[in-house]
């Protein structure tokens, strides 16, 4: 069974190529830009090569072209200039919109020609914050949308944690250099949003500390078993949907109570819910707004 998604409504291209449906229709009645083909009750819909044409129209207009000028253009052409005018200051734009792609039709080759020319250039450091935060940003927007569906997010996620993986074991292999504390990453209970937590492994590693990566879904009484072999613990905490909102409070005076009370040890939240954490309430918690924030603060 194919289960690439070939077929896209005009909301799912504005929600792709960041183009209101309004100004796609506009460039098809004008200048013809694009063919929809209708269904049975007159509805738009498009193909593949419908969006990808749309998404290089939209690099083209977005560095200067004229959409008269672009629509006279044979769609070889368009593809010419569009690799010309990758630069960096369109890389971003670029990469992301050929992750997309590659995501959509399930196409790892794309996802590895696309990684590794970022690499040839850029950091992996470089790339996760530039091209890849930026990406799951807007893939859990296609996901909520409906443009996407949960198979789409699990590909490109699993791809993104391979290189996560790949990199982390490189700077793994030295010896730390810090020993002052050590760091140990977890998602609580019922939360398996890894990605954020697998980078900033990488980038604790990479500042120098020894980590204990435990990974998805860690009930508290697994915690304490740390704090039997390692003093001055940095417990990191990602809550993407986890504990609810309702709970994360009690969640936290529970941890306080169970693991970090009395001892010379701090956890590090960050993730969506904590912008419902009481702060006050909470003295050896950190709360950090982004992934940046957490690594600036090491």
């Amino acid at each position: 069974m194919n289960n690439v998604k070939n077929v896209f409504s005009i909301k799912d291209l504005e929600n792709l190529s960041g183009i209101k449906a309004h100004t796609i229709r506009i460039w098809e009645k004008r200048y013809n830009v694009l063919e929809p083909m209708r269904t049975d009750t007159n509805i738009r819909f498009y193909d593949l090569a419908g969006l990808q044409k749309l998404l290089n129209i939209t690099l083209l207009h977005n560095h200067g072209y004229k959409i008269s000028k672009i629509s006279k253009l044979p769609i070889d052409k368009i593809s010419v200039m569009v690799r010309e005018i990758i630069n960096e200051k369109s890389v971003k734009h670029h990469a992301i919109n050929s992750f997309k792609m590659a995501m959509i039709n399930f196409d790892q080759t794309l996802f590895f020609n696309t990684f590794n020319n970022l690499l040839s250039e850029k950091s992996f450091r470089e790339v996760f914050y530039e091209i890849f935060i930026p990406l799951m940003n807007e893939i859990g927007l296609l996901w909520q949308s409906d443009t996407i569906s949960p198979a789409h997010e699990h590909f490109i996620s699993y791809l993104i944690k391979q290189k996560l993986l790949i990199n982390t074991e490189k700077v793994q292999i030295l010896e730390p250099t810090k020993t002052d504390k050590i760091f140990v990453l977890y998602l609580p209970e019922n939360e398996i949003h890894e990605l954020g937590l697998m980078y900033l492994n990488y980038e604790i590693i990479l500042n120098g500390y020894k980590t204990i990566y435990l990974g998805e879904s860690v009930p508290i009484s697994s915690l304490k078993d740390i704090k039997r072999y390692f003093d001055s613990v940095v417990y990191v905490c990602y809550m993407t949907v986890e504990p609810l909102k309702e709970n994360v409070n009690n969640y936290l005076k529970e941890l306080q109570q169970e693991i970090i009370e009395g001892e010379n040890s701090e956890m590090w939240a960050i993730g969506r819910i904590t912008e419902f954490i009481k702060q006050e309430k909470h003295p050896n918690v950190k709360v950090f707004n982004s992934i940046n924030e957490l690594a600036n603060n090491l």
